[in-house]
């Protein structure tokens, strides 16, 4: 197996991928998905609202914020033996504000410094002169099977990784393709008269310079056994993170197959 990092960031990552197959790539992307728990809010206790949003809004808004999440000190609640929240399956955050004011995401306030809202700036509602609100937020460890709040990522997909083969014997460099390309992956030279590939690892495979193509000189198709990864998280886990975690899942699974089976 080859990999081979193109682009990372904080919440973004893209890599090719060599000597796997469909089958082994579709069972991470599905596992990153909904099988690698973050912490999302799961109950809401409304002591206060006198804002234009109705309390059952508002807690689903709060259960959306993308909340940091540190998955070894936390257990999921279905695997808690305490009989209500506690802080090795729970964590409060607790909102007092007053208006006049736009109240953010950044505006609640953990019991645990490791487990924060990842973006402070996401709108939860607005109060008037007077109005305020108060309330209560339980975040839990879930995973995405359970509801999508609970998903750490945001995109998780991969596609195989292109070829294209111009034959120059064919090819009248008209430059119909380059400018049909919707992804800019062409390039005409005017100069030398010729057409260039400029940007491989851009190309969808879509083939509209295939269909524009009057001379039949081009041709796309997918590299077997070689692939582009592309995976971005919402912040409560880093994409990296998200990717070990999967195949450590991936791991365990396998294991109680064979073990099942001694």
């Amino acid at each position: 197996m080859e990999i081979d990092i193109k682009k990372k960031d904080e919440n973004f990552l893209l890599f090719t991928i060599e000597g796997v197959n469909d089958a082994f790539l579709n069972a991470i992307r599905r596992i990153s998905t909904v099988e690698v728990p973050t912490m999302a809010i799961e109950t809401v206790e409304i002591l206060k609202n006198d804002a234009k949003i109705f309390d059952e809004a508002l807690a689903h808004r709060l259960g959306l914020v993308p909340l940091t999440t540190d998955v070894d000190s936390m257990v999921l609640a279905s695997e808690c033996d305490c009989e209500d929240n506690c802080p090795r399956c729970s964590v409060s955050l607790l909102l007092k504000e007053k208006g006049p004011k736009t109240v953010y995401s950044g505006d609640l306030k953990s019991q645990d410094p490791e487990v924060v809202p990842y973006n402070d700036t996401i709108p939860l509602l607005k109060l008037k002169e007077g109005e305020e609100v108060e309330l209560i937020a339980i975040a839990q460890l879930g995973k995405g099977l359970e509801h999508a709040k609970w998903q750490p990522t945001t995109a998780c997909a991969y596609k195989y990784y292109p070829q294209i083969t111009i034959d120059t014997e064919k090819c009248e460099a008209c430059g119909l393709c380059a400018s049909e390309c919707p992804r800019g992956v062409y390039e005409f030279d005017e100069k030398k008269n010729l057409i260039k590939v400029v940007d491989l690892e851009n190309c969808s495979m879509c083939k509209t310079c295939v269909r524009g193509c009057t001379t039949d000189s081009i041709t796309v198709e997918g590299e077997e056994g070689k692939y582009i990864f592309r995976i971005e998280t919402d912040g409560s886990l880093p994409p990296e993170e998200v990717l070990k975690r999967a195949c450590d899942i991936l791991s365990d699974k396998s294991n109680e197959i064979i073990e099942f089976f001694k």
